[in-house]
């Protein structure tokens, strides 16, 4: 039966149990109140035109050495490749294509990716040698699909959708589920920070309102601090384990990791506190 928004998260000890590992070995983390500083301010509510209950960014500052470390400064080398629209063919440059494999090379020379493949290869979901895996990976990530039903040009891909962001129609920002991206739009300016929505015991995760170049993303949930290869390896796990909303923990606070699927590829990835599921985004 094919998974439904309404139904309830999975549990699995043993996924539980791998994410926890996975985040044991999290090596490139940022630690709070010493690699970046948050500034919650207002709470907020779900809303596309709702209170603005910010002022501030909501990055009071982060590290740059630590965005300095190789799978930091090969995944900023990322997110000037995309265009923001659905429905506006994506183009890939030789540059481009480089940009993609040098930063699936760095995660993959990480503890992190190295327990993504020996969980997936013992739960028998592949059955690949490590090199094989990598380019399975790359077009899992970053090869190209059409989201838009309006259009025939492929204009989107699971990397874009889920650490980048995009824009829908006149109103709606999709996507947009990674800290770094947020952090330098808000340096940028394009950023417009609203206010939480929720927050809990563990720093690392946050529900937020914001709008992104004048467009607006009412709700959405986003890790703080963690590394690219962390979110990478955890999303390409759940993925692969199928379509559905995981309840896993994480420094043992709970957390629901919410996977989609779009032309048989990934087409969103995210996580959200347990009280605040909702619809897909």
């Amino acid at each position: 039966m094919p998974y439904r928004e309404e139904d309830p998260p999975f549990e699995d000890n043993g996924l539980n149990n791998w994410c926890e590992e996975l985040w044991k070995n999290d090596k490139n983390r940022l630690t709070p109140d010493q690699d970046y500083e948050l500034d919650l301010q207002g709470r907020t509510r779900f809303s596309y035109d709702g209170p603005d209950m910010a002022a501030d960014p909501l990055f009071a500052s982060v590290s740059r050495e630590a965005l300095a470390r190789p799978t930091y400064k090969a995944f900023v080398a990322l997110l000037d490749n995309y265009e923001t629209a659905t429905g506006v063919a994506e183009e890939v440059t030789p540059k481009e294509l480089r940009e993609n494999w040098e930063f699936i090379n760095a995660c993959y020379k990480t503890d992190c990716m190295r327990l993504c493949y020996q969980y997936l290869k013992f739960k028998k979901i592949i059955n690949k040698s490590p090199e094989e895996f990598k380019q399975e990976l790359y077009d899992m990530w970053f090869k190209m699909y059409r989201r838009s039903r309006e259009t025939r040009k492929f204009d989107s891909s699971g990397f874009e959708h889920v650490f980048v962001g995009e824009t829908r129609g006149d109103k709606e920002v999709i996507g947009f589920h990674n800290w770094i991206q947020f952090y330098l739009q808000e340096k940028a300016k394009n950023v417009d920070y609203k206010g939480f929505m929720a927050s809990d015991r563990n720093p690392h995760l946050l529900t937020v309102q914001f709008s992104w170049k004048g467009e607006v993303k009412p709700k959405g949930g986003i890790f703080i601090g963690v590394s690219p290869e962390f979110e990478l390896a955890l999303y390409t796990v759940c993925y692969m384990l199928g379509e559905h909303s995981y309840k896993i923990t994480l420094g043992g606070e709970e957390v629901i990791i919410k996977c989609h699927q779009t032309a048989g590829k990934i087409g969103t990835c995210y996580p959200q506190l347990p009280r605040w599921q909702g619809r897909r985004k």
